[in-house]
């Protein structure tokens, strides 16, 4: 009996991962899995596959995001490789310009580099990393130094050459909403915002980023990536369960400072929580999208007529491996996906669902 043919989302789709820690693991097998789970995405046929930075984190291993997307790019040979991203204020523009320089002379047409204004959350962070908040307020700058020094048109430094990223071609992303939405406009560079709620504020700076957007060597109209949760299972509780742990996280740090690794769904429940705690925990379940294969196909169709999505990069963590990958595999197929895009994914006429000339 042939199964039934599935009309594919008219967006692409992608991963990113955070080499998240889970109760009884540590930092090398989180990022081991992660190379595994990228693998596994390309076989599903995701468009790309992303990786983090966070810094000084305990339940979080991706604190590299550049080395590690090395070696994911080497265990895969087709998915579109990239960071989710590189926080521009840690980093000098030139020292990102090199390091992209160098996985694009690697793994050439594979490489996609996200960049972001965020700074290391805590005091002590900022310190080591010899970076403050203020950092951030020169992102606009940063970014197109780094943007020159792959044109070989930047002028902060004359007579330096970013060797090898000089003349090659990666493709930028902003990760950003409000102002960072308005730089990656003016700069004319893809957008990617971490919402599936359709909240009105973000939709509005999706839509203030379309108008003044303006076409760029990078890019010669707008692009919208829009990131988030996505559980998918055999049942809406099954798919309900698989966010508990990353939720429990999230109230953990919020009440407590200190964000854990994850815990199993049925230890989160058998917790004694504080009102503050429950509180907490009821928040970081909102928003998600979750359930069966046909209620989450419901549910993204109205994130992209809410918010014009070109891309949904999905950031799902969760305890359960096993029940992460049968997730992974099933939005795979309701969203239609095919694997085995040739190499060159800016070169197959519009990715996974075959819609546009982007990378």
């Amino acid at each position: 009996m042939s199964l039934p043919v599935v009309a594919p989302l008219p967006v692409r789709l992608s991963v990113l991962d955070r080499s998240r820690l889970w109760e009884g693991g540590d930092g090398p097998q989180a990022l081991r899995e992660t190379v595994r789970l990228a693998r596994y995405a390309e076989e599903l046929g995701y468009h790309r596959f992303w990786v983090s930075e966070h810094h000084g984190v305990p339940g979080v291993a991706g604190s590299a995001p550049t080395v590690l997307a090395a070696a994911v790019a080497a265990a895969t040979s087709t998915v579109r490789v990239g960071t989710g991203g590189v926080m521009l204020p840690n980093h000098r523009p030139l020292v990102v310009a090199e390091q992209f320089g160098v996985l694009e002379s690697l793994f050439p047409g594979r490489i996609d580099m996200g960049v972001g204004r965020s700074v290391g959350f805590t005091d002590g962070i900022r310190r080591a990393l010899g970076h403050g908040k203020e950092e951030a307020d020169g992102f606009a700058e940063q970014l197109d130094e780094l943007l020159g020094w792959f044109r070989g048109t930047q002028t902060a430094h004359p007579g330096v050459r970013a060797l090898p990223a000089e003349g090659l071609r990666v493709p930028p992303f902003v990760l950003a909403t409000g102002e960072g939405a308005r730089i990656a406009a003016a700069a004319g560079l893809p957008l990617v915002v971490g919402d599936l709620k359709g909240r009105a504020k973000v939709v509005e700076a999706i839509g203030r980023y379309r108008s003044g957007f303006r076409p760029s060597p990078w890019a010669a109209e707008p692009y919208v990536v829009v990131a988030g949760t996505i559980a998918v299972a055999g049942t809406r509780e099954e798919a309900a369960r698989m966010l508990l742990p990353e939720a429990w996280s999230l109230a953990h740090a919020r009440t407590r400072g200190a964000f854990p690794p994850l815990a199993p769904p049925e230890a989160v429940e058998a917790r004694a929580v504080s009102a503050r705690e429950r509180e907490y925990l009821a928040s970081g379940l909102r928003g998600h999208v979750h359930g069966t294969e046909g209620q989450v196909r419901e549910a993204l169709e109205e994130v992209v007529a809410q918010t014009g999505a070109d891309e949904l990069l999905v950031t799902t963590s969760t305890y359960d491996r096993e029940a992460l990958r049968d997730s992974f595999g099933r939005l795979a197929r309701l969203a239609g996906l095919r694997p085995g895009p040739p190499p060159r994914g800016e070169e197959r006429g519009g990715g996974a669902s075959g819609t546009r000339d982007t990378p």
